[in-house]
């Protein structure tokens, strides 16, 4: 993540003389002068290019730059999958107590992985880990919607539930 550049405004601008870019104004001049050009616009005079000689600064509102640029800022474009694990024969308590932690992982919108693990001969009744999901599925059913039925995967049944918007 970049770093953030703190702007200097107003009275903040210690250099005598600045390079101006407001409306048709593109000139060097005091800073002074600057200052009372953008006093008279009721803006700010914010200077964005520190490093030349002299600095170039501009008469804008800042705080609406401000608000334009937080505005502007993408959010990651990527969703995290949280895996939440059980066995077919989970009880009514713990499908509960799972069903809180995959809520708190949608309302942080991200997606939930439930999967459901077949040991041994369990697999000859999936039926029963495709009720588990659908019922896990319905705990939640306020804060995501599942993608896709359970599908079965070798020894895994797998279902995956976006949150709401």
């Amino acid at each position: 993540m970049a770093k953030e550049v703190k702007l200097r405004i107003n009275e903040q601008i210690k250099t005598p003389e600045v390079r101006v870019i407001f409306d048709e104004i593109n000139e060097i001049m005091k800073t002074h002068e600057a200052m009372n050009i953008a006093k008279d616009n009721e803006l700010d005079l914010v200077e964005i290019q520190p490093t030349v000689v002299p600095p170039v600064c501009k008469i804008i509102d800042y705080k609406k730059y401000l608000y334009d640029k937080k505005k502007n800022e993408k959010k990651p474009a990527y969703q995290e999958i949280k895996e939440i694990r059980m066995t077919p024969n989970i009880d009514e308590n713990d499908i509960a107590f799972k069903s809180k932690h995959a809520v708190e992982f949608l309302k942080k919108n991200n997606k939930v992985k439930l999967v459901i693990f077949f040991k041994g001969r369990e697999i000859a009744y999936k039926e029963k880990g495709e009720i588990v999901l659908l019922k896990f599925a319905e705990n939640i059913q306020d804060h995501g919607t599942p993608e896709h039925l359970p599908k079965l995967e070798g020894k895994r049944m797998i279902m995956v539930v976006k949150p709401k918007k």
